[in-house]
């Protein structure tokens, strides 16, 4: 019986310093929104690279690469991010009907993702993979335009989820946490053209 409630207890406690450690997060995204998204942002990077090193058979996790991921997510992700959103917010004055949040997807897909994901692809190659410039050129008109197409079949749908149901304050989360899986898959996909190359 004892023991019994001693568990409960544990498990209560946990729940409890869960809950905490959310309400202080919210905290500090309502006190300092753009460092709390940027070091999301950051954090999540880094899940996202090391998950994909592991599924492309690193034996060990490669440090400098690992930090140079987060230094993207925090420097550029995040800020880039709660400042679109901000910006969209602006342009379409917080309304949420659904012909206003069709035109804030299209507006994100033909803006923001083609200028990212090329962003993220030079600095794949010439900052995380240390390439020359020229080669770096050459990996990213090949991989672009499929990269590109591969975003505009399931970035839409994400945008939509993040404009129609999250509330301004968690859409860069939301979107950091999706961006963690499309890292991912960006990461296997760079890193097989360049062992094709190789």
């Amino acid at each position: 019986m004892a023991a019994a409630a001693a568990a409960g207890k544990g498990r209560e406690t946990e729940g409890s310093l869960a809950r905490r450690a959310w309400r202080q997060y919210l905290r500090q995204l309502q006190l300092h929104p753009l460092r709390t998204k940027m070091i999301t942002a950051g954090c999540l990077a880094g899940v996202s690279d090391s998950v994909a090193q592991k599924l492309s058979g690193y034996d060990k996790i490669e440090k400098r690469r690992l930090l140079l991921k987060m230094l993207f997510g925090f420097a550029y992700g995040g800020p880039f991010g709660h400042y679109l959103h901000k910006v969209l917010d602006y342009i379409f004055k917080g309304k949420k009907d659904t012909k206003t949040i069709a035109k804030k997807v299209l507006l994100e897909q033909i803006t923001s993702s083609p200028w990212n994901n090329l962003l993220f692809l030079f600095y794949y190659g010439y900052v995380v993979e240390r390439r020359p410039l020229k080669e770096v050129k050459t990996r990213v008109r090949k991989q672009y335009p499929s990269v590109q197409l591969s975003a505009w079949m399931f970035w839409p749908i994400v945008g939509w989820i993040n404009h129609q149901y999250m509330p301004l304050q968690f859409r860069v989360i939301f979107h950091s946490f999706v961006a963690c899986c499309w890292g991912i898959f960006l990461n296997l996909r760079a890193r097989a053209m360049s062992l094709k190359q190789s």
